[in-house]
């Protein structure tokens, strides 16, 4: 189906920095759009999917891993799986730690 890809559509698509023309009009993109959002929400549990990175300021939940904290020994959960070469630490040895290195010279 043709669509007429108007000139206030042009400028918007330029001002983002996309080069690639649309194939399918206004209204076929929300339906495809709404449609494809409804898979993945029935395929992972409610959460919508964005391939494989997390989209931090989106609806995707950041995944956490357990850790021991290297400081303290408590059980905590970190954003990221720890490779067991560098020391993991709970929030509040983070900080800690953090404070003393910036106020040391």
């Amino acid at each position: 189906m043709q669509f007429t890809f108007t000139a206030g559509e042009q400028e918007f698509y330029s001002s983002k920095g996309l080069t690639n023309e649309p194939v399918r009009c206004p209204s076929c993109r929300s339906v495809r759009k709404a449609s494809r959002v409804d898979s993945d929400q029935d395929d992972n549990g409610g959460y919508v999917k964005y391939g494989t990175f997390a989209s931090f300021g989106g609806r995707t939940p950041r995944q956490m891993h357990p850790a021991t904290c290297a400081e303290c020994g408590m059980m905590t959960e970190v954003p990221f799986v720890p490779r067991g070469d560098r020391p993991v630490y709970c929030s509040a040895c983070y900080n800690k730690i953090r404070a003393a290195e910036s106020s040391s010279p």
